[in-house]
């Protein structure tokens, strides 16, 4: 027999919208929250065009990234808009690195809001562009990311001298918490340059906080190579989406990404701001940004402070892996692999001229490929396939992979697994000696974890074991089909 449809319909500014099984379970660890409360809060910090959930949105491509089963299980990303929209939501083409394009929905009033809401949108993620011009950014993104063990006090020192730097540059920052560990820091500009500018900016912004608390900051893009809070400029490349002012974050508390004043910043706990408290916050003070439109600003100090680094020989960084080799960039080879691959290039060559007659020009010297490079990631491609012979380089940093898929609590299961085989190994790991990379693909994300043996004796350093689990979601076109081209 089938189930009795208990679906909520709310009537929302003469909007009906229909919340489909509205007592289900999105928040069920510390927080309690089912998707009707979970609708029910986005509506009460909704606010307007200029102010609120909405206004964090309003007018912008927006991706819909899917928890159908929760925040506590693992989401799909959607950028294409789903079949029979209601009339409340519209659409915009939006054409993506790759040359494709899709209609993405555009939720620019409460009705829409709750709609995606119901489709499992725990987190917004809108585009930094508006739908009048798809090319030209209204806002610099700086992500503060803090690495493994690094505390709330760095992230709040780094956002402050983000603050300097913008206030130096005659632009206004406006400080949120991410709603995880970080922070985000975001600038209204005038749309006047497109992305690969808006990034070049932004990490210039990075450089710049690093040279002036480079304890505390990093703009480094290799995990092994940072430390403190990464200022990820990446998020500013063309079809990167980070969660607006007053998203839900899926962790167990229900925490939100919460837009604050700067006197805010370096006394506010980040752990405070939930469903259940930013409401009543909401009421009482309204949103610290919603002047913010008010306050677009010029790029060109910003990108005078790029020039000057690109005059002094610090050229481009890596852009994020799916998206094509760009002009300047350096090598996509993790940093350890590369001068490990240097120290090695004479004797190959050497080999090569040997064979050359037999061989010919192959470009098999060591270091002159570097990781493939995927449509997803990039970083895919170092993973190591041991047990079997696949003629990858050993890492000088001493990192092993441990195992990769798409569920995070299954990879965390195989490193448990792991440290339960290797005790004594396990006991002399740091915090941050246990890196967890979350790759993202066109519609999905997928974790991997590697463990670096640095403070383990190089005597007593487990080898290279399969991997635990072992789903790579990029095989199937990072790998010829058995008998295929």
């Amino acid at each position: 027999m089938a189930k009795a449809d208990d679906a909520a319909v709310l009537t929302i500014d003469g909007h009906e919208v229909r919340i489909t099984n509205p007592h289900k379970p999105y928040f069920s660890r510390e927080a309690q929250v089912t998707k009707l409360q979970l609708v029910e809060y986005y509506l009460s910090v909704a606010g307007s065009t200029n102010s609120g959930a909405i206004g964090g949105i309003f007018e912008r491509p927006f991706v819909l990234k899917r928890f159908v089963n929760g925040a506590h299980e693992e989401p799909f990303y959607q950028k294409r808009a789903p079949d029979n929209l209601p009339p409340f939501v519209r659409t915009v083409t939006l054409r993506f690195p790759s040359g494709r394009t899709a209609d993405e929905v555009v939720i620019d009033n409460a009705a829409a809001l709750a709609w995606a809401v119901n489709l499992g949108c725990i987190e917004l993620h809108p585009h930094p562009v508006r739908v009048a011009d798809l090319d030209h950014p209204d806002e610099l993104r700086i992500d503060l990311d803090p690495g493994p063990g690094v505390g709330w006090d760095s992230v709040r020192s780094v956002a402050m001298v983000v603050k300097a730097v913008m206030d130096e540059a005659g632009l206004r920052a406006w400080p949120k918490t991410s709603g995880s560990r970080g922070m985000h820091v975001n600038v209204r500009i005038e749309p006047r340059w497109g992305f690969t500018e808006v990034r070049r900016a932004a990490l210039a912004v990075a450089r710049e906080v690093e040279r002036r608390i480079p304890e505390h900051a990093s703009s480094k893009w290799w995990k092994e190579e940072r430390h403190g809070v990464f200022l990820d400029y990446n998020q500013n490349a063309k079809d990167r989406t980070t969660c607006s002012a007053y998203s839900v974050r899926p962790l167990p508390d229900a925490r939100v990404s919460t837009p604050l004043e700067w006197d805010e910043v370096m006394t506010c706990d980040p752990a405070a701001f939930n469903v259940f408290t930013v409401p009543e916050r909401f009421t009482k003070i309204g949103d610290p940004h919603a002047a913010m439109n008010e306050h677009a600003g010029s790029l060109e100090p910003l990108l005078a402070m790029a020039a000057r680094d690109e005059a002094q020989g610090i050229g481009d960084a890596p852009w994020p892996p799916h998206f094509k080799k760009m002009e300047g960039e350096p090598s996509r080879v993790q940093p350890s692999k590369a001068r490990e691959a240097g120290a090695k290039a004479p004797a190959k060559r050497a080999s090569k001229r040997s064979s050359a007659s037999a061989k010919g020009a192959t470009g098999e010297v060591a270091g002159e490929s570097g990781a493939t490079e995927t449509p997803e990631t990039s970083e895919a491609a170092e993973i190591p396939e041991a047990p079997k012979a696949t003629g990858r380089r050993k890492s000088v940093m001493p990192l092993i992979a441990i195992g990769q898929g798409q569920v995070r609590a299954e990879v965390e299961a195989g490193l448990e697994r792991w440290k339960a085989r290797h005790p004594a190994a396990a006991a002399l790991l740091a915090e941050d000696d246990v890196l967890l990379d979350r790759m993202r693909g066109s519609a999905y994300v997928w974790y991997r974890i590697r463990v670096n043996l640095r403070h383990v004796p190089e005597a007593e350093r487990p080898a290279q074991e399969p991997l635990d689990p072992d789903d790579d979601p990029t095989r199937k076109w990072r790998e010829p089909e058995a008998g295929g081209v």
